[in-house]
């Protein structure tokens, strides 16, 4: 029997919610009449807080403002195109009060709070504004001379003004790998998942190990380097499974399953309070977090909750 081919999972904060119509970009023309379209769309971003309709809190949506509302443009970055309509992000960080632009229900937010309750294409959305506003304002001056740099190429680069100089800046996205290990109860115990605890996560939260990928060092090396850091555990095999752009500030999680040849834990770093092997009835005992409960699971709309279960439903006798 010929199978399917297995779909790639699409995580929040990822996806196609946008059109991101790369050749547009190059268009200064097309550009400068979009900026003055009725139909164009806005994103605005201040001091790294999206714009949210919160009329229904449990139901949070993304604005889109309109030119009128969005007033005197002096940057923009083209993000794409929505529906046929051109989108913008505009920054308003240096605006001491953006009120005036705002309807009734809406506000600026932290998109880590809201985020799993918007949906997938707003979500896309406003981490990608999010991730392109906060790219800008970190680079605002050239990394080589010091010299003050300009936005080019719709805001997805930066030249240095310097002309001796002219380094073009592109779009930082810091890689980080995230890993779901597991030993498969070949030692006579039952298959269980290795799980840390950070001292800045919400009271009783473990979460996979992860770690962010050094200069000079392939993905699978990172992954068995940050699981040996953390926990003394060696790995016999490494397997990608997914990724996740995640906007705070702007890394892509790029996730994977390994499957450990040793057991003893020992950790060697203090980025971990804890970590613990768990088997599936433990596993299953967790609550979400913020519901008082002893252990927790990590938010759902992050690449850690799809690796966690994705592993439960795998060794899940019910499968």
């Amino acid at each position: 029997m010929k199978q399917t081919p297995a779909r790639e999972p699409i995580l929040k904060y990822g996806g196609a919610g946008i059109n991101r119509a790369a050749d547009l970009r190059e268009d200064p023309r097309w550009i400068e009449q979009a900026l003055k379209r009725p139909e164009t769309r806005f994103m605005a971003v201040w001091n790294s807080r999206s714009l949210l309709s919160l009329s229904r809190p449990d139901q949070p949506q993304a604005v889109r403002l309109s030119l009128p509302q969005v007033g005197e443009l002096e940057e923009a970055v083209f993000l794409g195109l929505e529906d046929s309509a051109a989108v913008f992000a505009v920054d308003w960080s240096d605006r001491e009060a953006p009120e005036h632009a705002l309807e009734d229900g809406t506000s600026f937010v932290d998109l880590r709070r809201f985020g799993p309750l918007l949906g997938g294409k707003d979500a896309n959305l406003l981490a990608y504004a999010r991730a392109m506003v906060n790219w800008h304002r970190t680079h605002r001056y050239c990394g080589r001379c010091g010299s003050p740099t300009t936005s080019i190429n719709s805001g997805h680069r930066r030249r240095c003004s310097n002309a001796d100089c002219g380094q073009i800046s592109f779009p930082r996205t810091d890689p980080a790998i995230i890993v779901l290990v597991e030993h498969a109860g070949d030692d006579g115990g039952p298959p269980r998942c290795l799980l840390g605890r950070s001292p800045h996560f919400p009271p009783g939260m473990y979460s996979t190990l992860a770690g962010f990928v050094e200069p000079g060092e392939s993905l699978e090396q990172t992954v068995r380097r940050e699981v040996f850091e953390e926990s003394g555990i060696e790995l016999s095999s490494v397997r990608y499974l997914a990724s996740q752009p995640w906007p705070f500030p702007g890394s892509l999680m790029l996730g994977f399953h390994a499957t450990a040849s040793s057991t003893h834990i020992r950790r060697n770093d203090d980025e971990l309070e804890d970590v613990r092997w768990f088997d599936l009835a433990e596993l299953e005992q967790f609550g979400e977090s913020g519901e008082g409960v002893g252990y927790c699971l990590p938010r759902h709309d992050s690449i850690a909750r799809f690796l966690m279960e994705s592993w439960r439903e795998s060794v899940s006798p019910d499968r």
